[in-house]
């Protein structure tokens, strides 16, 4: 078993000897982590963050993506990839995430390809083979490499190293993209995806830090952390959240006891 130095190490001799990498950047706290070691010990001339915009990504989140690169200096390309034209990912099966991975890894690819870069890399770590994650096969079918889940890092360890970094997304919330909260079988477009975003936002904007707004048809379900469950059943929270759910299309709107945690969509596929 490594320590996490030893890990850490790992990592940039991983990173050294591949020259120069794409990094499949989205912002969140792995691939933020990854791009930031990257760009420590490759430079900037050898990593390039491709962040790929589309109806799933919240625009809240590209623009903090555009700001870290920024704020790292680090060339990013943004490219425009709408998985609602894929074949097969509106449908919304549980290859879905497979399909929207292919799409970003082929791009990323191209690019490397176009622009001189060895390596495509992905922020994947070791809490992800915990579940259920199609866009692994993708991953390993276009040669997208790993380093953190090479290394044999996990979350808690990406979040340690990234606060001694002074990276501003040591503590920030798991990110998974809007496609996620339909259960499988239920159709995606862009109608729902922008109800999704609007009832995000909003929680995001009274200060909830760990959340989801899961889509059920006609009912919005609403994951928090267990310690803000009092907070959102208190009035009159509670009022406001259920007439801007409701304005954004939906007519009932439910509360999860269970709270928020990480991939309960898969829970009844299971």
């Amino acid at each position: 078993m490594m320590n996490l130095d030893e890990k850490s190490q790992k990592l940039k001799n991983m990173l050294q000897e591949m020259e120069s990498v794409v990094v499949a950047f989205s912002g969140g706290v792995d691939s933020t982590f990854l791009l930031r070691v990257a760009r420590d010990v490759l430079g900037v001339q050898n990593v390039l963050a491709l962040t790929a915009t589309s109806p799933t990504y919240p625009q809240f989140e590209f623009e903090q993506s555009c700001k870290l690169a920024a704020e790292m200096g680090v060339r990013q390309l943004v490219v425009e990839s709408d998985e609602l034209k894929i074949p097969g990912f509106a449908q919304n099966d549980r290859s879905r995430c497979y399909h929207c991975k292919k799409e970003l890894f082929s791009i990323c690819r191209d690019k490397a390809a176009e622009l001189g870069f060895a390596f495509i890399l992905d922020g994947s770590n070791t809490d992800d083979l915990g579940d259920f994650r199609p866009g692994r096969d993708a991953a390993k079918e276009l040669a997208v490499r790993s380093p953190l889940l090479e290394a044999g890092l996990c979350k808690e360890d990406i979040r340690a190293l990234s606060k001694q970094l002074g990276l501003p997304t040591w503590n920030k919330q798991p990110f998974a993209c809007l496609s996620s909260r339909f259960p499988y079988g239920t159709e995606i477009t862009a109608e729902r995806l922008a109800q999704l975003d609007r009832c995000e936002t909003f929680l995001r904007l009274k200060d909830f830090v760990n959340y989801r707004v899961r889509y059920h048809g006609e009912t919005a379900r609403i994951e928090v952390a267990p310690d803000d469950i009092l907070r959102l059943a208190e009035q009159p929270l509670r009022d406001e959240v259920v007439r801007e759910f409701k304005a954004a299309g939906f007519t009932y709107v439910a509360l999860d006891l269970q709270g928020y945690r990480t991939g309960s969509m898969n829970e009844a596929a299971t």
